[in-house]
């Protein structure tokens, strides 16, 4: 039998970037239509004056809209971790992360916080490109339905379409199944170890 995920608590890291704010939306539908509480959390880097991170981070919780019940918080040291053992000590469901879609050298000198957090996370991860084609300039059918899937960016009536929430289910299940055949404890995964 597949596992039903149920998401209650969703993380939405923001580092204040465009790719954030995208990712911020997402989260914020998803919250909305799950009735799940949403946490907006900014890391402020190592040695960097947090003094202005409070007043912006409130101007994300603002710009998010109503309907919400948020809980939002600042942290200090290096996001991916911080991130990470946030979502590990307040029970998050789901992690919804931007990606700057960064390749090549870039990538590569300044890293990838999200990828990090795919790796390390417990728990579910959305990652939301950088550029998400807005629903408005959808084909035909699209506009019959009423939005896209996030995943794919199918036609779908809902945030996340069935086949895809099918993929992501059998994937978890899938996860699960071979780290009980590798003896890990459940939820640890492969994420534990990177």
């Amino acid at each position: 039998m597949l596992a039903r995920f149920t998401i209650r608590q969703i993380l939405f890291p923001t580092d204040f970037s465009e790719a954030s704010a995208v990712a911020g939306r997402a989260a914020a539908d998803l919250a909305r239509q799950l009735g799940a509480r949403l946490h907006v959390l900014h890391v402020v880097p190592p040695v960097t004056d947090p003094t202005p991170a409070p007043k912006a981070l409130r101007a994300v919780v603002d710009s998010l809209g109503p309907g919400l019940s948020v809980l939002s918080e600042v942290a200090s040291g290096l996001a991916a971790r911080q991130i990470v053992a946030y979502a590990h000590r307040t029970g998050i469901d789901l992690i919804v992360v931007g990606t700057h879609g960064r390749t090549g050298v870039s990538h590569v000198l300044l890293g990838s916080v999200a990828e990090a957090v795919v790796r390390r996370a417990r728990c579910l991860v959305l990652t939301v490109p950088a550029r998400v084609a807005p629903a408005a300039a959808a084909s035909p059918e699209a506009a019959e339905v009423g939005t896209r899937c996030i995943v794919c960016a199918g036609p779908s009536p809902d945030l996340i379409c069935e086949p895809c929430r099918t993929r992501i289910r059998g994937e978890a299940l899938e996860r699960k199944l071979q780290d009980e055949r590798a003896g890990r404890p459940p939820g640890l995964g492969t994420a534990g170890r990177g």
